[in-house]
């Protein structure tokens, strides 16, 4: 799980404080520890932010609400139900708890939702959005702390096409960069908040130039969908006509990178993969 702390005299002196009071009994309470964490990172500086989710997701927003399969131990951010409750992002600079963390490896590093049912439909532009907890380094670069992950849809369940990742750039120097990633998912920040920043669908698909959106995240085109082992001609065609009921979304360390035979390295100093906060489609039925 990532977070960025604030560096600010103020914060680091409220910080201060509370450990001074955790330090001062003889076993520090839950509650103490939990709100220790949250001073730790950008979240307390909106306050808003501490109230999403709500609990209630907002209207006219298709949010993928149903876990199909989920199986990470990450410690203390392996609850699938925050993969489906709603997107609560942190902004440019900071990343959300709110988050279901996958494993760099194993069963736990893969994430399958759905909409219950319900078919994301292939329109005009981007189908579809994928939150992921990343955020920029500083104000003044294009560096970006991610964890990239490999995206693919599915019609039936077991046959998953996915998008062009063969233009991954392996230099380390560059690793931290979105154009690094071309086909992946989790590289932009989280923007959009449903408490703090609420925006409607059409906001939320509005591009801002360069792959960026309006409400943040990764967008992605059905039509943009390539063939695989799993996924032939015939099956592709059929998601592009009909569209898709299923998503999973695979940390990069754990998916074959075909020309090292080894998982697709990314810079990071955390212990698990992809953090998701939601997928949202542009159109369901």
């Amino acid at each position: 799980m990532k977070t960025k702390s604030d560096h600010s005299i103020r914060y680091l002196m409220i910080i201060l404080l509370f450990l001074n009071l955790i330090n001062c009994s003889p076993k520090p309470k839950n509650n103490q520890v939990e709100l220790l964490a949250l001073l730790g990172s950008n979240q307390i500086t909106n306050n808003t932010r501490l109230n999403c989710p709500s609990g209630i997701l907002p209207t006219g927003i298709p949010i993928a609400d149903t876990v199909v399969s989920a199986n990470s131990n990450v410690s203390g951010f392996n609850d699938s139900s925050k993969a489906i409750n709603g997107i609560c992002g942190g902004g440019d600079l900071s990343g959300s708890l709110d988050v279901y963390a996958l494993n760099l490896t194993g069963a736990g590093a893969t994430l399958v939702l759905s909409w219950g049912g319900k078919t994301v439909k292939n329109i005009a532009g981007n189908d579809f959005i994928v939150y992921e907890n990343s955020f920029r380094v500083t104000e003044s670069n294009d560096r970006y702390a991610f964890d990239p992950m490999v995206v693919q849809v599915s019609f039936n369940g077991t046959n998953y096409c996915g998008f062009d990742i063969s233009g991954f750039n392996s230099s380390v120097a560059d690793s931290n960069k979105i154009s690094s990633w071309p086909g992946f998912g989790g590289l932009r920040p989280v923007l959009y908040n449903m408490s703090s920043n609420p925006l409607s669908l059409e906001q939320l698909f509005t591009s801002t130039g360069s792959g960026f959106l309006l409400g943040g995240g990764d967008g992605f085109n059905i039509d943009d969908l390539i063939t695989n082992v799993s996924c032939d001609t015939t099956v592709l065609n059929n998601i592009k006509t009909l569209g898709f009921k299923f998503i999973k979304m695979t940390s990069a360390s754990a998916v074959t990178d075909p020309n090292t035979g080894l998982g697709y390295v990314y810079p990071h100093s955390y212990n698990n993969g992809s953090d998701i906060d939601g997928v949202v489609a542009k159109s369901i039925e």
